[in-house]
């Protein structure tokens, strides 16, 4: 079974790994997922942030099958806007795509006609698409791609083997907050650092993304910086601190949830806040600070729910 993989972890086609280690977390999930079924085959990867050359079209056409890897690369605007970096040339020779987990970047209009056109072509027809809510399924269905699955994002998964008892219900003496680079609110995030740093013994950070350390070393507060690796969330995750996890960086939310951490995450976009409709993660406007202080002093429940039909359905396809 030869693979192919548009993976959203590599910056480009020299395997770079994406600076946005929340890429990283997907990519993961992603390779989990594809070995789960097809066991420890050879995946082939293209990049999703670069333009693909005739290199990387040799591949789409020596592959068995060929699977977009998650992240939010669609857009209503794929023409002007591009995360997945595909030509109308490079759709019409890609085919049969099959999406994993992939979600809308954010609420937009309807799709225009070159995103019609575009993801008609390079999507497949046949076999049943993954997204990772609702309103990824809807902008697609509107374009006459009916062949979708909401099935959540592919790092929550796991979340459905998870006994939601063992996550603590009251508040930690720490914290650890993930701010995002691209989305500054300088006023809105400094006041949630203080408010952080009054209810909590220590405020721990991890820069997920590519300039996120530079953007808290810029608000001037003592906080405890991890490093920008995921060695280093990992070993946090493990070192027995006990903490609540607060952010905006939802996969690294995310990730925080799978090692059964209290968790909060904002909302800066529609992923947040369609992931939590469709599953209940626990989430907030990143504005509403009285209900974030009211979430950390009041005990809470953590239930999510992952709808385990609809991946096996997915998964059942290619068997």
């Amino acid at each position: 079974m030869r693979i192919c993989l548009f993976d959203p972890g590599i910056e480009d086609n020299n395997n770079s790994p994406s600076s946005n280690l929340g890429d990283l977390i997907i990519q993961e999930a992603v390779d989990r997922e594809l070995m789960s079924v097809f066991g420890d085959c050879n995946v082939r990867r293209i990049s999703t942030q670069t333009q693909m050359r005739q290199e990387q079209m040799k591949l789409v056409h020596n592959s068995s099958l060929i699977f977009v890897g998650g992240t939010n690369i669609l857009s209503s605007k794929m023409n002007e806007y591009k995360q997945w970096k595909i030509s109308l040339f490079d759709s019409l020779q890609i085919k049969n795509a099959i999406l994993l987990g992939v979600g809308w970047w954010q609420y937009q209009e309807n799709p225009n006609l070159y995103t019609k056109i575009i993801l008609k072509s390079a999507l497949s027809n046949k076999l049943f698409h993954s997204v990772r809510d609702n309103y990824t399924k809807l902008k697609l269905e509107s374009i006459g791609i009916k062949n979708v699955l909401n099935t959540g994002c592919p790092t929550m998964w796991p979340l459905s083997q998870i006994k939601f008892e063992e996550i603590p219900s009251a508040k930690s003496e720490n914290a650890l907050l993930m701010l995002t680079d691209y989305s500054k609110n300088i006023n809105l995030d400094r006041k949630l650092i203080e408010l952080l740093i009054n209810q909590y013994k220590k405020v721990f950070v991890w820069p997920q993304g590519r300039n996120d350390l530079d953007y808290i070393l810029g608000l001037n507060f003592p906080l405890v910086i991890l490093e920008h690796t995921m060695e280093a969330l990992d070993n946090f995750l493990n070192s027995g601190i006990l903490f609540d996890y607060i952010g905006t960086r939802l996969h690294g939310g995310i990730r925080c949830l799978l090692a059964k951490k209290r968790t909060l995450i904002l909302e800066i976009d529609n992923r947040a806040k369609e992931i939590a409709i469709d599953t209940g993660v626990t989430t907030a406007q990143r504005s509403d600070l009285n209900y974030i202080k009211q979430w950390i002093i009041t005990p809470s429940m953590t239930q999510i729910k992952i709808d385990v039909s609809t991946i096996n359905k997915w998964k059942s396809q290619f068997k």
